[in-house]
């Protein structure tokens, strides 16, 4: 039997027509699909009837197919000889741990190829009316998580609260209070615009504007739910103008 091959697809931030024509295409010939939890439910839809459709998504603190699990799955239906696709959410290298099945899979000598995806930190922030760069504003950006890996050190947020320009971190909504202290403590002045889009380019987005002071304050109340993107800097002041022309996604 020939050996299979594995796709790692990015599904986009949530809306399904995000996902790249190259995604959709490999999803359509998949005859193993393993995805994760916040992958749009219709993409799983474009999977042939007959394809294998296999459940690993995890939540915060509930991983019930744990990762060295699904790096053997995805070893294991490639060398049955079957065409695998890995559906991920966003892009599979943002904190998507894409890079170690790519390892898990050269370490096996399985075939594979990553497909991007548009992330969240830059296509959520667009669907909310901020542009994560602006001449005028933020001539470069960063991208953190604010979930780390067991055992791992904290973001240093004093020498991020020091660094120029955007700053988006994903995956850090049940922190949000701890990061913006920090963040202020850090030196980042408490009047920095704020925001935070929650389920961004879903038809359950929402989000809240203000600054580092009083965004925790604002998402309490709005009782803003995860997955959400947490987003400082200038440019948020921006997202007034695209009020109107704002596409809900649907």
């Amino acid at each position: 039997m020939n050996t299979g091959k594995v796709w790692l697809v990015g599904a986009g931030p949530g809306d399904a027509g995000l996902i790249t024509v190259k995604g959709l295409e490999c999803l359509r010939y998949a005859e193993v699909l393993v995805f994760d939890r916040l992958v749009n439910p219709a993409l799983l839809d474009e999977a042939p009837v007959n394809c294998q459709r296999i459940d690993v998504g995890k939540q915060a603190n509930h991983h019930p197919v744990p990762q060295p699990l699904i790096n053997q799955k995805l070893i294991d239906f490639a060398r049955q000889g079957y065409n695998v696709v890995r559906l991920k959410g966003g892009d599979p290298f943002v904190f998507g741990r894409g890079g170690e099945e790519c390892q898990a899979l050269h370490a096996a000598g399985i075939a594979f190829e990553v497909i991007p995806g548009v992330t969240a930190a830059i296509g959520g922030l667009s669907c909310a009316g901020i542009p994560v760069t602006h001449r005028d504003y933020a001539s470069g950006f960063h991208v953190v998580t604010g979930h780390l890996q067991d055992g791992k050190q904290p973001q240093d947020w004093a020498a991020l609260a020091q660094v120029p320009g955007t700053l988006v971190v994903l995956m850090g909504m049940t922190q949000l209070g701890t990061i913006c202290d920090a963040l202020i403590s850090g030196g980042k002045p408490a009047t920095t615009p704020a925001a935070i889009i929650s389920q961004a380019t879903t038809p359950h987005q929402q989000a809240v504007y203000g600054t580092l002071g009083n965004l925790p304050v604002l998402c309490n109340a709005a009782r803003l739910s995860a997955p959400g993107l947490i987003v400082v800097g200038d440019v948020v002041k921006l997202h007034h103008l695209f009020t109107l022309n704002v596409v809900p996604a649907g």
